[in-house]
């Protein structure tokens, strides 16, 4: 990949895309195509066809989706499996009928089965059941990472699908009713200490466990995998920093010096899967490993959210 070579960054302004931009932009990369909702939906075929064939696209990072946390997953299940599929369809039909050079296909570690061995390896993907809370967001993924295979195997195109594990970092998604855990935990003890609550309840009962990633990782993670020519499609991308979700949140209660009592409010059906580490072996057999300090980074990512709070709140 050169410094010169068109590549598309789709969902450019979320959470990972805004990081991979950041990092291409870094490394001194020229020719970043972006796009945003206004001036092309990418649930519509014909006008994502039309954007490759204009723009003559090299390489693909594809971060477009629709995301959210349990809440809107199991308020919103047709609208994350359909969404989901139109958009990765579209991007990596078009990304092989324009013959792009490599395509980086982001999904979520929720592919895999709720009650799966850990820490989770590649090969467990359809073995077991899924989370059901996030089932339709899940099988719209494992449908995109089968098609990545498909090609692959039949046109010996150079498709990869990186899994990350739960993401964190600056301009994430704070809204309480659709965002991922941190960011929503993140804003519930802001909230709570600008307003001098004496205590807060969260949902469930704090002892699911999750394994969280500094978007910056996943970022690096793609501009190293889409270089390279592998012998897997799917490839799992994470920290290895594991703690349980009630360590978490007194984790960022006590960096807010949050004076509020914590407590939960014991309902087991909405913790989730109960535990979520990812088997990195595959990645960095390639030559990748982690490398951010997660206190730092979420440090990091409390001062970006404490500076845009106007924007997040």
């Amino acid at each position: 990949m050169k410094l010169s070579s068109k590549i598309f960054v789709s969902g450019h302004n979320g959470l990972v895309g805004s990081s991979i931009i950041r990092k291409l932009k870094r490394l001194n990369y020229k020719n970043i195509i972006t796009t945003n909702k206004k001036e092309l939906d990418l649930r519509d075929q014909k006008k994502v066809d039309l954007f490759f064939k204009k723009n003559k696209i090299e390489y693909v990072i594809n971060a477009a989706a629709k995301v959210g946390g349990i809440l809107a997953n199991k308020k919103f299940k047709a609208d994350y499996l359909i969404e989901n599929l139109q958009i990765q369809n579209n991007v990596i039909t078009s990304s092989f009928k324009y013959k792009v050079k490599s395509l980086i296909f982001l999904g979520s570690s929720c592919i895999y089965p709720k009650y799966a061995k850990q820490p989770i390896k590649e090969d467990y993907l359809l073995s077991d059941k899924l989370e059901p809370t996030n089932e339709p967001y899940a099988i719209a993924k494992i449908a995109g990472v089968k098609l990545c295979e498909a090609y692959n195997y039949q046109y010996k195109t150079n498709f990869k699908c990186l899994m990350p594990s739960n993401l964190f970092g600056p301009n994430d998604n704070y809204d309480l009713q659709n965002s991922h855990f941190l960011p929503a935990v993140i804003k519930k003890l802001y909230l709570a200490k600008t307003q001098n609550k004496r205590e807060i309840i969260f949902w469930g009962t704090g002892n699911a466990k999750r394994e969280m990633t500094y978007v910056d990782e996943i970022a690096d993670a793609c501009i190293f995998f889409i270089k390279k020519k592998t012998n897997h499609s799917l490839i799992n991308v994470g920290s290895g920093y594991e703690k349980s979700v009630k360590t978490f949140i007194k984790l960022i209660a006590k960096k807010m010096k949050l004076k509020s009592k914590i407590k939960f409010n014991n309902d087991k059906s909405l913790d989730g899967t109960p535990r979520k580490i990812i088997d990195c072996r595959i990645a960095k057999s390639y030559g990748w490993k982690p490398k951010y300090k997660f206190e730092k980074c979420l440090d990091l990512t409390l001062n970006d959210f404490y500076k845009n709070k106007k924007k997040y709140i």
